[in-house]
C-alpha cells in the first residue's frame, strides 16, 4: 500500500470504500442489500471486481460517509447469530473501472458497541475460533468403516 501511495501521481486520490453485508440489511424496496460507503465528501459510482460476492462486475453506488449515510436499523443485525461481513476496496480517483486490490480484503465484524453518538467495532481477517478442526466431518455416511 505504501508503494502505491508513493507511486501515485500527486493529483490522484485513493478512495477507500467499505461494503458491509448482513442478511438483515435491506434496501428501500425491502430486498437484501449491502451497505456501501466511501470515505469522501461526495458519493461515488465505481465498478466492482468480477469475483465480488454481490453485484460482480457491475457499477455500484458508494455513499459518502461524512455526509449522507443512511444506516439500516441495527437491532435485527445485533440479535442475529449471523456475522457482519466487511469488504475493503481501494479505488483510484482516476480509474473507477475496478478496485486496485483484487481480491479485496474481506473481514468479519466483531465486538460491536453502540451508543447514541457512535458505533465502534473490531474487524478480523480470519475467524479461526469458529473454524472446525479438522475441517473434515467424520460421518458414517462419508466413512462407512465408522459404522458398526
Amino acid at each position: 500500500m505504501r508503494e502505491a501511495y508513493a507511486a501515485a501521481p500527486a493529483d490522484t486520490v485513493i478512495l477507500h470504500t467499505l461494503e458491509l453485508w448482513h442478511p438483515s440489511f435491506r434496501n428501500e424496496a425491502g430486498q437484501p442489500a449491502p451497505i456501501r460507503v466511501v470515505r469522501d465528501h461526495a458519493d461515488l459510482t465505481a465498478t466492482l471486481e468480477a469475483g465480488a460476492p454481490r453485484d460482480a462486475g457491475m457499477a455500484v453506488a458508494f455513499v459518502a460517509l461524512a455526509f449522507d449515510l443512511d444506516l439500516p436499523p441495527v437491532e435485527t443485525a445485533a440479535i442475529s447469530q449471523d456475522k457482519i461481513e466487511i469488504i475493503y476496496r481501494p479505488y483510484l480517483s482516476t480509474d473507477l473501472a475496478g478496485p486496485h486490490m483484487d481480491p479485496p480484503i474481506t473481514l468479519t465484524l466483531t465486538e460491536v458497541e453502540a451508543d447514541t453518538l457512535r458505533v465502534t467495532g473490531r474487524a478480523r481477517m480470519l475467524d479461526a475460533g469458529n473454524k472446525s478442526f479438522p475441517s473434515l466431518t467424520y460421518t458414517a455416511q462419508r466413512f462407512p468403516g465408522l459404522a458398526r
